[in-house]
């Protein structure tokens, strides 16, 4: 064996113990940073702030959120990148970054699979599409077919979002030339004008609205999931309509920097459903109808949903000409 590859092995011989030795003590020199990449009182920031005291329990170390907003979540996000691979900064990361944001910018500010240790998938929030109680559109099929023929204004939370790529999936199968999309700088003010009158519907995941479908200001002419929700079980899914390509969620993930020890990685990874099943949380999270999945999608799983979402949602986006240039 050469000189340097015997300095090579000595110096790797050394490092395990050093190396096992940090992620063993973990946590042990501070608290750790949940990064939220939206600003407070979003489902983001609930989420993270449902998860962070049970994570301080288990872990026995402070957790604290770190709200990091701006451009759509990609500044929270790619600080979180950025950071050391020491367990101290965890992300809760979110499929309108990792996936519909990589699915219609031309660039990113970081790989979405290859620059994080992605642990698991906490909850899934369904899309809706809504229209307004005094809408003339009772079924998704009078919807679309008066959208072939005539302007029919879809609101979103802005272009390249997953409401939008929704919207616009909806177009094309549908051969619907007529829905027409309409970006807002976020759901609220999009909301504002569906009660308004100004536009006819709003793409938006459930977890805002369930209040409104409760008191029946709003109907939801179809929702995203595989299966008819429990809570609201007279609205249709997308995929029993025939628009099973319709069929999916904005997911919320728990993710780390790239090259996150083995051993903390598997530790976090093992607290993921059993902090969801925690009465609380799962009470709080019916509340909001964003929940968790019966079975964890975590580990190699979690990574294998994101590049096959990733492929799809591309896909589509390439379909429909949406491209956001930055």
């Amino acid at each position: 064996m050469k000189r340097r590859d015997l300095l090579a092995a000595g110096a790797a011989t050394l490092a395990a113990p050093w190396v096992h030795a940090q992620s063993s003590a973990w946590p042990s020199k501070g608290p750790i940073r949940l990064i939220c990449q939206y600003p407070p009182g979003g489902l983001v920031d609930t989420v993270a702030r449902m998860m962070a005291p049970h994570l301080s329990s288990a872990l026995s170390q402070t957790v604290v959120v770190d709200n990091r907003a701006g451009a759509g979540g990609l500044i929270g996000t790619e600080f979180a990148s950025r950071q050391a691979a020491d367990g101290y900064t965890l992300l809760v990361s979110h499929a309108s970054v990792h996936i519909y944001a990589t699915a219609t910018r031309r660039t990113m500010p970081f790989d979405p699979v290859n620059d994080f240790t992605h642990m698991g998938m906490l909850v899934e929030a369904p899309m809706l599409l809504l229209v307004r109680a005094q809408s003339p559109y009772q079924t998704l099929a009078q919807y679309v077919n008066a959208a072939k023929t005539k302007p029919v204004r879809f609101g979103t939370s802005g272009i390249g979002s997953a409401n939008h790529l929704y919207g616009e999936l909806l177009k094309i199968e549908g051969q619907a030339n007529e829905h027409d999309h309409v970006p807002y700088q976020g759901s609220a003010p999009a909301m504002q004008d569906l009660l308004g009158g100004q536009i006819d519907s709003v793409f938006d995941p459930v977890t805002t609205n369930v209040n409104q479908l409760k008191a029946g200001s709003l109907r939801a002419l179809a929702v995203s999931t595989p299966t008819r929700m429990a809570a609201f079980p007279n609205i249709p899914t997308f995929a029993e309509l025939g628009y099973g390509s319709l069929t999916g969620s904005q997911w919320l993930g728990l993710s780390a920097p790239k090259n996150l020890p083995a051993p903390i990685a598997q530790r976090l990874t093992a607290l993921i459903p059993e902090i969801l099943a925690k009465p609380d949380v799962v009470a709080r999270l019916e509340e909001v109808q964003t929940l968790a999945r019966k079975t964890p999608v975590v580990g190699d799983d979690f990574v294998k949903l994101i590049q096959s979402q990733i492929t799809t949602w591309s896909a589509v986006a390439k379909r429909a000409k949406v491209e956001v240039i930055a």
